[in-house]
């Protein structure tokens, strides 16, 4: 699922990909107003922690790109999602659907970006497979300033971005885990790999 590597020095990104940074989103997204701001927002925070990190042109197009591709089908109708994932994805919950669907469709109109399509696939769950970029937007989807709840907490972790990613990803990880564990709510496998690879990255 979603293997191909990263773009080399050199190569475009795919059209798709280049129409939605141009700001056209492809006809089969499904995404109102506030859905596309929020995706502005996001992919806003990803173009400035690229360029703080001094990342090439390419990289820097990849990150602000997976800000706007993350929630192209966040809109859409989860049971209408639920057969076009992968048949190993079809059982994750609803609300989480629109990531693999997202993926899968870029993946099925020629993307070949894996890095990319795994960071919006699984950007609401994360993924032991992140590298910098997934992580980034796995971060930037939950402190991008639109969001209003704890929001002096959102600004300071958004303030050791993004220098301080995998510490800042890790204290985003550990509080939704144990809002589950408050909440007696399910965790989802991927993301104890998720957290079980960060914490080994720590050691």
């Amino acid at each position: 699922m979603f293997t191909a590597t990263p773009l080399g020095p050199g190569q475009n990104v795919h059209d798709i990909v280049q129409q939605v940074i141009d700001g056209n989103p492809p006809p089969w997204a499904v995404a109102g107003d506030d859905r596309l701001l929020h995706m502005e927002r996001v992919a806003a925070l990803l173009s400035d922690w690229a360029a703080v990190l001094g990342l090439p042109t390419a990289d820097r197009l990849r990150w602000r790109a997976a800000g706007l591709l993350h929630d192209l089908l966040r809109d859409a109708d989860p049971d209408e999602l639920r057969d076009r994932v992968a048949p190993g994805l079809r059982e994750l919950p609803g609300p989480i659907l629109h990531g693999p669907a997202a993926a899968e469709r870029l993946r099925i109109e020629g993307v070949e970006d894996g890095e990319l399509l795994t960071a919006v696939a699984f950007h609401t769950v994360g993924d032991d497979r992140f590298g910098a970029l997934g992580r980034a937007l796995y971060a930037a989807d939950f402190l991008e300033p639109g969001r209003t709840f704890l929001p002096e907490w959102r600004q300071e972790l958004r303030g050791r971005m993004p220098e301080a990613l995998d510490e800042v990803v890790r204290e985003i990880v550990g509080a939704r885990i144990g809002n589950c564990l408050d909440r007696g709510a399910a965790i989802l496998s991927r993301t104890v790999a998720f957290w079980n690879q960060l914490a080994q990255d720590q050691a």
